[in-house]
């Protein structure tokens, strides 16, 4: 096929296949958010049971991410692309028929691998055949169509669920899987000649990748914030929705597809966006952490229960995912293009392993808790969540701060060349020299209050996480006698019952208890109601009679 192919040629020829087996990864790295309760229903799965299940897939794809990268290298997206779809095709067929836990583990392992070049070989293929600054645009497409993977794993995939059976959804997943193979392997053109000749061996090795400092300059940050949206969407997010916010199956749904969407939307807006700012000299490092920022603030609310929609809070935690498109955009600065597959992959393998990580590290943290009727408390999932916050937290603190240190030095060594280049100007202008040197002392006093404003932004970041982590359970007390009205939302009602000499707990989620309290006046005149908020009714008894006696006084 000729090298100069049209860009609309491009498109259809090399982004969209590329764009559909992204699509088809995506349905299988977040349909186990659907199909989590028929799964664990038919199996018998406990959180920590799914929560490793889930995570195969992105295991399988970390142990392959390098050998994949050279291979990309080597031999093109599309060969390799062709080469190891068919064994996810294995994968959703042993999934499907499989019926212990082995035996789904083994599935969606091979489905992880065949998966692993699904992003990098469309990348990959984006920075072969199209300019640089069309980079955004390109890895946009990509990430757009597997945001669509991400949409059709919710509703649609529901619906189908219901109507065939998770293990039938599979069979077809697994026949799609082939098809697309196929196109890929008969549609897609070779890589240009020009990459072809180049040398494979490369002097940008694997270690020099890992070893360069602006690459550790976005890795943590990106590895975080990025792997744990994946994670979060992918598994953790319906399980939120059902247990703590107390949705019933539907309206999770409707949750997962507005984050899909949202997915969608970043992948376009944020392609876009960097584009035009890269245009007007902003980097695109900026905006990625800018977006970091979003979405741990998006988590914080959740956490919380601040309140705000939860549309809106899952919606911005579902678009942090889409922020490979910037993330990859910027990697081509960095290397050369020969060696793009590579750092890709290198990148690519600490977002896959923040997620498995996050999705293994979560369902063991709310399993630590006991089961009230079945579900696991709210303080499990905030714990779990708050821990992977915090993580977060400390990754785009070493990305301020290290991109402080990278910018000062340039400051410090522009100021004496630019006064050298004004030196012979120093007899017509004595003070030329002094004008400059506090032109640039203005800037660096402007730099600074810059730095200190981000630092500050991130001190407040570590105090809320902190706080999340460290804040006790609440205890709220109020009384109500007569026409006043309680001021908060009850978890345990107790009512006084004057003749058995008893405060009486109501029925709770957890369990019905009843307090003896020793009241001084034998007769009251009314009857009095206490409302007890207390996480997971673990309040000791002490403390219980202290607020009861102070409620009654």
């Amino acid at each position: 096929m000729p090298k100069n192919l049209s860009s609309r040629h491009r498109i259809v020829v090399v982004l969209l296949p590329f764009a559909a087996g992204y699509f088809l990864s995506y349905i299988y790295r977040s349909i186990n958010a659907v199909i989590a309760g028929p799964l664990a229903t038919d199996m018998g799965l406990k959180p920590a049971d799914l929560g490793v299940l889930t995570s195969m897939y992105f295991m399988a794809m970390v142990i392959v991410q390098i050998p994949v990268g050279t291979l990309l290298d080597r031999y093109g997206p599309r060969r390799v692309q062709a080469c190891l779809f068919p064994v996810s095709a294995v994968g959703a067929c042993l999934f499907a028929v499989s019926d212990d836990l082995l035996g789904l583990g083994l599935g969606r392992l091979l489905i992880g691998f065949g998966v692993a070049t699904a992003l990098m070989a469309g990348v990959k293929a984006a920075v072969l055949w199209f300019p640089p600054e069309r980079l955004g645009f390109a890895n946009g497409v990509i990430v757009f169509a597997g945001a669509l993977g991400a949409v059709v794993a919710t509703a649609p995939a529901e619906a189908l669920v219901d109507a065939w059976g998770w293990r039938r959804v599979f069979l077809v997943l697994a026949a799609l899987t082939m098809v697309i193979a196929i196109i890929i392997a008969s549609v897609v053109p070779e890589r240009p000649k020009a990459a072809t000749h180049q040398s494979s061996t490369s002097a940008i090795t694997l270690r020099a990748i890992y070893a360069n400092a602006k690459f550790w300059r976005i890795a943590p940050m990106s590895a975080t914030c990025i792997g744990t949206s994946w994670a979060l969407q992918g598994l953790w997010a319906a399980p939120w929705l059902r247990d703590v916010d107390g949705f019933d199956q539907a309206t999770v749904v409707r949750h997962l597809f507005v984050m899909a969407m949202a997915l969608c939307l970043s992948a376009m807006v944020l392609g876009a966006l960097a584009d035009g700012l890269r245009r007007r000299g902003v980097a695109t490092e900026r905006l990625f952490g800018m977006t970091a920022a979003l979405f741990m603030l998006a988590q914080l609310a959740v956490i919380l229960r601040w309140p705000i929609p939860a549309y809106i809070a899952w919606g911005l935690i579902a678009m942090a995912g889409a922020a490979t498109v910037l993330s990859y955009a910027i990697l081509p600065g960095y290397f050369p293009k020969e060696a793009s597959g590579r750092a890709n992959a290198a990148l690519n393998m600490l977002h896959l392993g923040t997620a498995f990580t996050v999705q293994t590290l979560v369902g063991f943290v709310i399993q630590a808790w006991p089961t009230i009727n079945g579900r696991p408390p709210d303080v499990a999932y905030q714990t779990a969540f708050g821990v992977v916050l915090a993580a977060q937290t400390i990754a785009i603190m070493w990305f301020v701060v290290s991109s402080i240190g990278a910018r000062w030095p340039r400051i410090r060594r522009r100021l004496p060349n630019v006064l050298n280049a004004y030196q012979p100007m120093a007899t017509t202008c004595p003070y030329r020299h002094a004008h400059l040197a506090w032109l640039f002392e203005v800037r660096a006093a402007r730099q600074q209050v810059t730095n200190w404003r981000t630092a500050a932004f991130a001190s407040l970041a570590v105090c809320l996480t902190l706080t999340t982590l460290t804040v006790p359970s609440l205890v709220l007390v109020r009384s109500e006698a007569h026409a006043e009205g309680i001021g908060y939302l009850p978890q345990i009602t107790a009512g006084y019952d004057s003749k058995a000499n008893q405060v009486v707990a109501l029925q709770t989620p957890a369990m019905t208890q009843s307090l003896t309290h020793h009241k001084h006046d034998p007769a009251p005149a009314t009857e009095l109601k206490v409302v007890i908020t207390y996480d997971q009714m673990r309040l000791p008894p002490a403390l219980l009679h202290n607020e009861l006696d102070r409620a009654q006084r």
